[in-house]
């Protein structure tokens, strides 16, 4: 057992960190509001992290728990900030315009990383000191606060806000002809998601040793989206299990590749293919599971039991 540990430790906490970035996607799409700045923000707490932990707390090995945890809630303040920055203007937009606003603001990010001196352009910054001595002693970080973002999302869906979320999702003009304030909501999911994106992408650049524009770039919002229409766009379980899911399997596919019995093209695409075999699940996975697969409802009478609390209709 600790001989596996060893060899997937660095896999099992980018799994974690692959559930948070989908959940930090899911909490606009609780309003119904696809959103691609999740990796924007992820890339802002890995660089608020990367500067802090090489630029002001120099010279500390190994580096303090508590300065990362320091750093987690800074990033949680700026990113929440740009958040409700950008989504007050923003979130008036809908459907694809809203979807492409977001794609555009990750590529100003990107764009600016790339010629900031400060963020060390296309190199990056390096030597970001770890807090561990191996990837496995992030898990006492990345797990706890998975399973707290969890129960504190599965506690929001049932609450008044996430029902009005919910509402939202289903009609927004309706949910506007009972009083809802739709724009307050729709900020609030956007907010939130933008903090926990943020947080993630501060324990991924400890993790990484390094941090650079190539971090938190779209392809990074593709694996979050995929893993949220795959794993279920209607329970907070759907983008767990898919964030597990869709973070493991580039090594199951590199495993695959090395099999000596597939032909040469067959290998090339395990290895080479992964972006098109994410955009072929998600055209899959939208036509015969619109909704994902995570959909059981008897997990959702079990949580409102567990919450105390007893389902209302809207």
């Amino acid at each position: 057992m600790a001989g596996w540990l060893g060899t997937y430790d660095f896999l099992l906490v980018s799994m974690t960190l692959g559930a948070m970035l989908a959940l930090s996607l899911y909490l606009p799409l609780m309003s119904g509001q696809l959103s691609l700045a999740s990796p924007a923000f992820y890339a802002i707490g890995g660089y608020i992290a990367a500067l802090l932990s090489t630029r002001v707390f120099t010279g500390l090995n190994p580096y303090p728990v508590p300065l990362v945890l320091g750093e987690m809630v800074l990033a949680a303040l700026v990113c929440g900030l740009v958040g409700w920055g950008l989504g007050v203007p923003v979130l008036r937009l809908r459907g694809i315009y809203f979807a492409i606003a977001t794609i555009a603001f990750s590529e100003v990010l990107r764009v600016l990383a790339l010629n900031l001196e400060v963020t060390g352009g296309a190199v990056g910054i390096f030597g970001i000191p770890q807090p561990f001595s191996t990837p496995l002693g992030y898990l006492w970080l990345t797990l706890p606060l998975l399973i707290m973002v969890a129960i504190a999302i599965g506690h929001l869906e049932q609450t008044r806000a996430g029902k009005a979320m919910q509402a939202i999702r289903s009609d927004e003009l309706v949910a506007q002809t009972l009083g809802i304030d739709t724009t307050h909501y729709k900020v609030l999911g956007f907010v939130l998601g933008a903090i926990l994106a943020g947080v993630a992408g501060v324990l991924a650049a400890h993790l990484l040793n390094t941090w650079n524009p190539r971090q938190g770039t779209f392809d990074t919002g593709v694996l979050a989206l995929t893993a949220v229409l795959i794993g279920g766009n209607r329970t907070f379980v759907g983008p767990i299990a898919g964030g597990i899911l869709f973070t493991a399997l580039p090594e199951l596919l590199r495993s695959l590749a090395d099999q000596a019995y597939l032909p040469p093209p067959v290998a090339t695409f395990c290895r080479d293919g992964r972006l098109m075999l994410y955009g072929l699940l998600i055209i899959l996975g939208t036509r015969f599971f619109p909704r994902g697969l995570c959909q059981p409802p008897r997990w959702r009478s079990l949580w409102s039991i567990l919450l105390g609390h007893q389902t209302r209709k809207m």
